[in-house]
């Protein structure tokens, strides 16, 4: 039983609606969906059946989780060494960070460059890195998954620099870990614990 023309644009609207940028691979979901919706319809089940088994068979987490994999695969060489790159700033940013507050708290020479620049490292480089990186996963599932992952990158990036102005004695140190506090316990945290339940209730 083949798919009336209204049903075909059915499909077709829905497959645009998810927002795959990858044109093929659009091509290729539309064409899956028609087929399998075809076959279903020929055993009897009604087309908003059909097209609802199918989409939950082919992608369960949307077609744009299909589309991230993909991508994924065609640049896995590319995401696997930025990946590394990445952790290997973070590692470097904490062994930098480690020496100088060692060094701070023994009055070694060079204890305040060394910390500073761990501090910068991890706060500048590293955090806003890994956000990106989350926020790639994320940017398949809900608005509250993607901006928990924004507001949290801002908090620790406003805390942090609190942290290194209080250790530093610099001024501002107050006034930026009051506001690193209150963007945590008043943006992070709702979304968060949103999250938290809506998984639980699942």
């Amino acid at each position: 039983m083949r798919l009336s023309p209204e049903q075909e644009n059915i499909i077709c609207d829905f497959v645009d609606s998810q927002g795959l940028k990858m044109k093929d691979l659009r091509d290729d979901v539309l064409d899956h969906l028609c087929c399998v919706v075809e076959s279903e319809l020929r055993i009897g089940k009604t087309f908003d059946q059909s097209l609802q088994d199918a989409i939950t068979e082919l992608a369960p987490n949307g077609l744009i989780d299909i589309e991230r994999r993909t991508f994924f695969l065609l640049n896995s060489k590319r995401i696997i060494m930025m990946k590394k790159l990445m952790y290997l700033i973070g590692f470097i940013g904490s062994v930098t960070l480690t020496i100088g507050s060692t060094f701070k708290v023994l009055s070694y020479p060079g204890a305040n460059v060394l910390f500073v620049t761990g501090f910068l490292t991890l706060l500048l480089i590293f955090i806003p890195l890994l956000t990106f990186d989350r926020y790639k996963v994320a940017i398949a599932k809900t608005m509250s998954e993607r901006l928990k992952v924004i507001i949290g990158c801002i908090a620790a990036i406003v805390t942090g620099f609190a942290g290194l102005f209080k250790f530093l004695h610099w001024q501002g140190g107050t006034i930026l870990l009051l506001a690193g506090a209150f963007i945590f316990a008043l943006g992070f945290l709702p979304f968060l614990f949103f999250t938290m339940y809506k998984k639980s209730v699942e």
